[in-house]
């Protein structure tokens, strides 16, 4: 166990904390664990299990790997966990498991694995649980964790690693509005963690040696990067496209879904044949970019990043947060967006499309936003498939599709956008074209609705593209 001693500015001006950086068997051990009425439900279910268990196989060669933070309110003998409840429950669950099937069905030949996980067997707090959701998901998860450390696959190897290099970040307070306000201010200064702030901190533990030199310039865009727009980012666009695409709902990014946007570790992965495409690509842009004739030539080659492919870790995701950041500025911008035909312009009705949607009356309205959201995704995917070929078409005709939902509701919600794109998928549509004209040639229906007044020039559109009668 490593203990340093800390002074922070919050909660108070002054305030020492005890900052002790220790082993998941140690914290497992400490028998005065409880965990307070007013905390939330245990709300991770078997895809946080199967990610847990996933990053502790893919680290299990580091001397430590770190597991995360858990703020105390020490109290009355007792230490309540004010932040890190659901890691900690989770590892409970492991650990009772592991003392299950490993130590008392004799499955065990270590003599030092046996004695840890008896003295745990006799320490560890077994902490009750109110909610009814809380109970559901322990006993879900508990049956998860016990078919993972029951395969022959989960070694003595592993429970080492588990028990005694794996680690947390534990701190304490004896004030319990100090507690909470210490973890505010851990958490980004004041402001909890949304799911990009989850996903940087996995991103950056997953750099490779070898680009350790790179981290600051490679991370740097992000850190001067607005919140809201990083949020909005993958909130918006990333996750309903990659969400869309492959024909799920995405109404609403939380937590529980940024394995979405975890992928494979270069140096780390076996050689399965899916890998090798992103191996090569990987390898062949840092030596193109690194030769010496990049000094004379000035050209430097972008790492190709499409939509659908399986992300790189580290370095790589950063990488693909930047190049999506500027994809969306250009289509998010209505004079940058009237430049995607390039030298040759946009022709037919597309120029007036997008002089339309970013002008009429009703534009800023909540529905018409939703709506927006639908043009600007597929746009975004279909530029990142096909680039600006065909581009006036694409324009006219994703217009067609994501107004029509305009035109046919007086009310659109997030669940009328979601539901409206799964049941007439154009993204799917895109997913498998291998042709610009595979999409552009889609028939779309006509309309005859009469609307209100606010959406009159998007309905004369409509009328002049013979897509109303």
């Amino acid at each position: 166990m490593r203990t340093e001693s800390i002074s922070t500015t919050a909660p108070h001006q002054g305030t020492d904390l005890e900052k002790r950086i220790i082993k998941v068997r140690e914290l497992l051990a400490e028998s005065r664990l409880s965990i307070p009425q007013y905390q939330r439900p245990y709300k991770w279910t078997g895809k946080n299990i199967t990610q847990l268990f996933a990053d502790i196989a893919t680290h299990k060669d580091k001397t430590a790997y770190r597991l995360g933070t858990i703020v105390f309110h020490a109290h009355d003998g007792r230490k309540d966990i004010v932040d890190g409840q659901q890691r900690t429950v989770t590892l409970m669950l492991a650990v009772r498991a592991l003392i299950k099937l490993k130590l008392r069905e004799g499955n065990l030949d270590r003599k030092d694995l046996k004695e840890q996980l008896g003295v745990l067997d006799q320490a560890m707090v077994n902490p009750r649980f109110e909610s009814e959701i809380s109970k559901v998901n322990i006993h879900n998860n508990y049956l998860e964790i016990s078919r993972i450390v029951a395969r022959s696959d989960f070694t003595e190897e592993l429970i080492d690693f588990l028990l005694n290099r794996c680690e947390v970040v534990t701190f304490a307070l004896t004030d319990v509005s100090e507690a909470f306000q210490f973890f505010d201010s851990q958490n980004a200064r004041g402001r909890d963690l949304e799911p990009h702030d989850l996903l940087k901190a996995y991103h950056l533990r997953e750099f490779s040696e070898s680009d350790e030199a790179a981290k600051a310039d490679t991370v740097a865009r992000w850190e001067n990067s607005n919140t809201e727009e990083l949020a909005s980012l993958f909130a918006h666009y990333l996750y309903r496209i990659r969400n869309w695409a492959k024909g799920a709902s995405a109404r609403y990014f939380g937590k529980e879904d940024t394995p979405l946007f975890k992928g494979v570790n270069i140096e780390t992965i076996a050689r399965y044949p899916y890998v090798e495409q992103l191996r090569i690509a990987h390898h062949f842009v840092d030596h193109y970019n690194e030769q010496y004739e990049r000094r004379i030539d000035g050209r430097a080659l972008g790492f190709p990043f499409h939509l659908d492919q399986i992300i790189i870790n580290g370095r790589r995701f950063f990488e693909m947060t930047a190049y999506y950041q500027d994809t969306v500025a250009r289509i998010k911008d209505g004079s940058k967006l009237l430049e995607l035909g390039g030298d040759k312009g946009l022709d037919g009705y597309a120029a007036r499309i997008l002089d339309t949607i970013n002008n009429y009356p009703g534009m800023n309205r909540t529905g018409d936003r939703y709506v927006r959201a639908i043009f600007d995704c597929l746009l975004v995917y279909y530029i990142d498939k096909f680039g600006y070929a065909e581009i006036s078409r694409a324009i006219e005709k994703i217009f067609i599709y994501a107004y029509t939902l305009r035109l046919k509701m007086q009310r659109v919600e997030t669940a009328s956008m979601d539901n409206y794109v799964l049941e007439n998928n154009l993204f799917g549509l895109i997913k498998e074209a291998t042709r610009p004209g595979e999409f552009i040639n889609c028939n779309l229906p006509l309309l005859n609705e009469k609307r209100s007044s606010k959406t009159g020039e998007i309905e004369t559109l409509f009328k002049n593209m013979r897509y109303y009668e």
